[in-house]
């Protein structure tokens, strides 16, 4: 058979001296490289500093045992080829040396030095194999760190690049209507005050932020003439108004843009109701994103502690009595709980945001 790997280093750890240099000069003129050990610690020493690529051990040994020996290497066995050869033969040696991590037992007298030369040309193609499948795992792992990396930069560039959409759509709709513009803002900062509050993950923290900087841009199909209107709007003019929701989505769900965050359903959902009664779809309870849900809360609470083209404002004290009026019925419970606590502990302020 041929070798493995030319000039490999064997290291030969047996007491009885004619039959380790009868095996050493057989191996030597197999093309080994031969390391000789009268006992097993001189072996551990020599294993220590010249890392031999197989071992072959005896059992019986002065000094330290072949036993002991391979207790002293046993974290290095399941890589480390090593082959007992012993004339004991005992059931209990075998068990015990291949517990310990022993790759082959060979019985003496060895009668035919080329079975022990099959032997340490099997355990090193096998331990070669080992060797390019560690290089193999660790050459995949490299690349798929590379390219989670690359993903990761590749991703983080996508979401920089919507953020920047958002923000030219947050421009056009102020350039259109500075009043609508300063109420995102504002909901914005309580929308994401509130879920701080409840501890929101990032990921839906990030998306409600930029569906709530966004949540009326469906005004933009609106005649500003409504939209600015002084006195109190007719019905018709109402029901155009709550059209800018199914709006705001439809010109989303055109856009080219793919966002990582439900940005169009929030958007779509910021007038529903969880018992039902909003708009333009009519979801209740759990069919509605809890992005949704807070963003329901801080648009009404915004609108009307604010001023309105159309009247004054009815400040804060009533915006928070309209939501504790409708927790549990018009608005989620946690939601509007986390918005009242914000407002009694003074952790926000509209009038700062």
């Amino acid at each position: 058979m041929k070798t493995i790997t030319p000039k490999a280093t064997l290291l030969i750890v047996e007491d009885d001296p004619l039959v380790r240099q009868s095996m050493a000069v057989f191996l030597e003129n197999s093309d080994f490289h031969v390391l000789q050990a009268r006992n097993g610690q001189e072996g551990l020493e020599l294993y220590t500093q010249k890392t031999p690529d197989l071992m072959i051990v005896d059992l019986q040994m002065p000094e330290m045992s072949g036993i002991e020996l391979l207790a002293a290497i046993k974290s290095d066995l399941p890589v480390f080829p090593t082959i007992v050869v012993s004339g004991t033969g005992s059931r209990d040696d075998v068990i015990a040396t291949l517990k310990l991590g022993a790759w082959d037992y060979l019985t003496k007298p060895i009668e035919d030095l080329a079975v022990l030369e099959h032997a340490v040309n099997k355990a090193l193609e096998k331990a070669c194999l080992i060797t390019e499948n560690k290089h193999y795992q660790l050459h995949l792992e490299e690349e798929v760190d590379q390219r989670t990396a690359e993903l990761q930069r590749r991703e983080q560039e996508l979401k920089m690049t919507l953020i920047s959409i958002v923000n030219v759509v947050a421009s056009m709709v102020e350039k259109r209507d500075p009043y609508t513009a300063g109420h995102e803002r504002r909901v914005t900062s309580l929308a994401l005050a509130i879920a701080r509050e409840l501890e929101l993950d990032e990921q839906r923290y990030e998306g409600l932020g930029l569906a709530a900087t966004i949540h009326d841009l469906g005004k933009v199909a609106i005649p500003s003439e409504i939209l600015s209107k002084p006195g109190k709007l007719t019905n018709i003019e109402f029901q155009l108004i709550k059209t800018h929701a199914q709006i705001g989505y439809d010109i989303l769900t055109e856009g080219t843009a793919e966002f990582p965050w439900p940005i169009k359903t929030i958007v779509h959902q910021h007038h529903e109701r969880i018992d039902g009664s909003g708009y333009p779809l009519g979801l209740s309870g759990q069919d509605l994103l809890i992005e949704s849900r807070i963003l329901a809360v801080a648009d009404v609470v915004e609108a009307m502690a604010s001023h309105r083209p159309y009247r004054p404002s009815l400040g804060i004290e009533v915006a928070l009595a309209e939501i504790t009026r409708g927790q549990g019925t018009s608005y989620d419970t946690d939601v509007v709980t986390a918005c009242l606590a914000l407002f009694a502990n003074k952790r926000f302020s509209l009038e700062s945001s």
